[in-house]
């Protein structure tokens, strides 16, 4: 739980016994590459801290799936639109990758909240940590172009390069597969 911790810390420093209870909240989970972690429809249960892999967000449709998010190591996942407001998610989570994961309740999020010291704050500022990134990647879609959203992809996180098929790269940035070799073409 030491990248837990870590990452807590970055926001607020933890005293023993808040670290304590907080850390006695959370329960270790193993998710097998392509496991649902999450179906759209159903209302989540969990919020999850990666420890190890990676986890995709897309919307089902009939003609295939939409990406629009992935996490890693050292962040939190899940459908935590769903988890907060305790409605049916609007898309799927799934694992991309073999993932090692510490997982919390709805119920144990809120104890969190309410029985230790810094619980609110923590919550309030991964909230706002989780916002300001979606208002990031919805500008990257209004801004730039595919190529442009690439390239930024490329500098700012490469190892999503190179540890995500291409398929679901094409997907994140608005483009088809054909369209991304393009773009990878051009570039190299």
């Amino acid at each position: 739980m030491g990248h837990l911790k870590a990452y807590y810390e970055q926001f607020i420093r933890l005293h023993a016994t808040d670290w304590q209870l907080i850390s006695g909240l959370f329960e270790p989970v193993y998710i097998r590459k392509k496991s649902i972690v999450t179906y759209m429809g159903s209302v989540e249960q969990y919020l999850y801290f990666i420890e190890h892999g990676i986890i995709r967000y897309y919307v089902p449709e009939e003609d295939g799936e939409t990406t629009f998010a992935f996490c890693f190591e050292k962040s939190f996942a899940g459908a935590y639109d769903s988890l907060v407001s305790r409605t049916p998610a609007a898309y799927q989570v799934a694992a991309l990758s073999d993932t090692a994961a510490w997982r919390i309740s709805y119920e144990n999020l809120q104890r969190m909240y309410t029985e230790t010291a810094v619980g609110n704050t923590l919550g309030r500022l991964i909230a706002e940590k989780l916002y300001s990134s979606k208002i990031k990647r919805e500008l990257s879609l209004l801004r730039y172009t595919a190529t442009e959203r690439y390239r930024r992809l490329f500098s700012e996180q490469p190892e999503l390069i190179s540890q995500i098929p291409g398929k679901y790269i094409a997907s994140y940035i608005g483009v088809t597969p054909q369209a991304l070799s393009r773009i990878r073409r051009q570039i190299n």
